[in-house]
């Protein structure tokens, strides 16, 4: 294998919500922490959970389910909050599970479906990866890639999406 065959390799963290499988970009995150309730805020978006400090920093906490109109799942062991950095800011997305660290040929990218969705530009793609899992039975699973910066979060608790 040659040095140009990686050159569009990208890693992406995989995690769930629900029974979907999503993926972020690995250069963007910052950390996975475990969940703990964040401090709420008045009068922000019903998909803000509050913030929480990381490292003297006050990062918002986001439902990511409720944020991309799902019914959001009950919080359990395996919830955790990945922290990501969008546009210079960092913001948490509370997600179900982390799965994975999968590296990614960037020409496997699928675009997303052109079909009625309320915020279609929040999905950047989808992509088949290998699970590794054995208990998983189907051996292949569709991933829905998130374009970060479409969530649109700039400042604390406010949402400035187009």
């Amino acid at each position: 294998m040659s040095a140009t065959d990686n050159s569009d390799e990208r890693k992406i963290v995989t995690f769930t919500l629900g029974e979907q499988m999503f993926g972020i970009d690995m250069r963007a995150l910052i950390e996975i922490r475990e969940w703990e309730e964040p401090t709420p805020l008045p009068s922000v978006a019903s998909y803000i959970k509050g913030v929480t400090n990381l490292r003297g920093s006050v990062v918002p906490v986001v439902g990511l389910a409720e944020r991309l109109g799902w019914e959001p799942s009950r919080i359990h062991s395996r919830s955790c909050i990945l922290v990501v950095s969008i546009g210079g800011r960092q913001a948490g997305f509370l997600v179900d599970e982390v799965a994975d660290i999968v590296a990614i040929n960037g020409g496997d990218i699928q675009p997303a479906p052109e079909v009625e969705m309320v915020e279609a530009s929040m999905i950047a793609g989808l992509v088949k990866i290998e699970r590794r899992a054995a208990e998983a039975e189907d051996a292949e699973t569709m991933v829905l890639l998130l374009d970060l910066d479409a969530l649109g979060l700039t400042r604390v608790g406010l949402d400035i999406a187009a």
